[in-house]
């Protein structure tokens, strides 16, 4: 593996690169090597909600999901506080039964998912992806355990140089997400930002990667 992609939702089959395409369980595509799969807060379907999470419990146990996700928080969305926290802890308690890493969607609801964490005793690894945020939101998440992941913002928002810089090199990760940009593009910007060459940030990548998802998975 050259290039590994943390959070992306489109399978592009590149050879080297090893992509964790996001999934959702109520469109579930059999042909894609590894994934995520996860109820994102954006469309919980209360009605769907007995069958998606069917599917996630089934989808979580086997070996080409590599983690729950992405799921989470978002205050900025119509749907329910309440529900969203319910559905988000249930899928927690789901990730930490089969042993798998989370990948995190959170918006405007860092606090409540910090207190969250604590609360349910989550000890698989959170993967917050596609971090935009301060240097000191930065810090309290690693002080709590957290693995951060860096990509379209990255290339948008060069304010984010210094909080990619302040990084340690164990606990970050690389996403396209859903920007036009290639994987290449954000792999040579890290490499920039951290004075090092490409080479050296896939291998402090994959040494993130075989940490976090070949002992947990395997």
């Amino acid at each position: 593996m050259e290039f590994f992609n943390l959070h992306t939702h489109k399978f592009t089959n590149q050879p080297g690169v090893l992509e964790l395409v996001n999934q959702y369980p109520w469109e579930f595509d059999e042909t894609i090597p590894f994934y995520s799969i996860g109820i994102h807060p954006w469309f919980i379907v209360e009605e769907r909600l007995e069958s998606d999470f069917e599917v996630l419990e089934s989808k979580l146990q086997e070996p080409s999901c590599l983690a729950l996700g992405e799921c989470g928080l978002d205050k900025r969305i119509e749907v329910p506080m309440d529900l969203q926290q319910l559905v988000f802890e249930k899928q927690l308690l789901l990730a930490q039964k089969y042993q798998k890493p989370v990948v995190i969607h959170c918006v405007a609801a860092f606090q409540e998912l910090i207190e969250t964490i604590q609360k349910l005793n989550i000890t698989v690894p959170i993967l917050i992806h596609g971090f935009s945020k301060s240097e000191q939101l930065a810090k309290q998440l690693l002080e709590n355990g957290f693995y951060i992941s860096f990509g379209k913002y990255l290339l948008l928002n060069p304010e984010l140089e210094t909080v990619f810089k302040s990084m340690p090199n164990d606990r970050f990760f690389l996403e396209t997400d859903t920007a036009v940009e290639s994987l290449a593009t954000v792999y040579a910007l890290a490499a920039k930002y951290k004075g090092v060459s490409v080479e050296e940030i896939q291998e402090l990548v994959n040494s993130n990667f075989d940490t976090i998802f070949k002992q947990i998975n395997r």
